[in-house]
């Protein structure tokens, strides 16, 4: 095992990143650094980002991060399948139905057998399941003005375009299918 050059007390979440790289490709000098790099920051802000709407925006709202992604899908595409649920937030469909229990008890969403497939249930905001996902979308929106007010406009746009750009390629694909 190589010997340990770098001060690890100094580590933090995102410098660990630059650690990390230089250790993996000591050890292993055929692993890419820079896709190593990319996804390692690419998971360690979206970590960040999700705790921090989820501890300053979700859970005083009550909810947690998957329950406001249910909840979001459900407003803004309407009534629909729970199997489209789980599909639109990017979550199993065990997932969306443990959820669902809650936030039915809570009054937010309701459900009820499919007309056309008797396996299905639809999902349906319910009034307060309306109004709070709307007033809780106010305050996630300003989160995310927040995180974004790093980056310029035109950056912005440039991000958007290269993380769409990821999202379709094959890997991201592949994923898809497998979900």
């Amino acid at each position: 095992m190589p010997e340990e050059t770098t001060d690890q007390s100094n580590l933090d979440f995102l410098s660990f990143v630059d650690f990390a790289v230089g250790k993996t490709v000591d050890e292993l000098p055929e692993a890419d650094p820079v896709s190593m790099r990319l996804v390692l920051a690419l998971h360690r802000v979206t970590s960040a980002l999700v705790y921090d709407l989820e501890s300053t925006v979700h859970r005083p709202s009550g909810w947690s991060w998957p329950g406001f992604r249910v909840l979001f899908v459900l407003w803004l595409a309407g009534p629909c399948e729970a199997k489209r649920v789980a599909s639109l937030s990017g979550m199993s469909r065990s997932a969306v139905s443990a959820l669902v229990n809650t936030l039915e008890r809570d009054g937010l969403v309701t459900r009820r057998p499919n007309a056309g497939d008797r396996r299905a249930v639809d999902l349906e905001l319910t009034d307060a399941g309306h109004d709070a996902i709307v007033s809780t979308y106010s305050a996630h929106n300003k989160r995310e003005q927040t995180w974004t007010d790093a980056l310029t406009a035109s950056e912005r746009l440039d991000l958007i375009r290269l993380l769409e750009k990821l999202a379709s390629g094959t890997a991201a694909r592949e994923a898809v299918k497998r979900s």
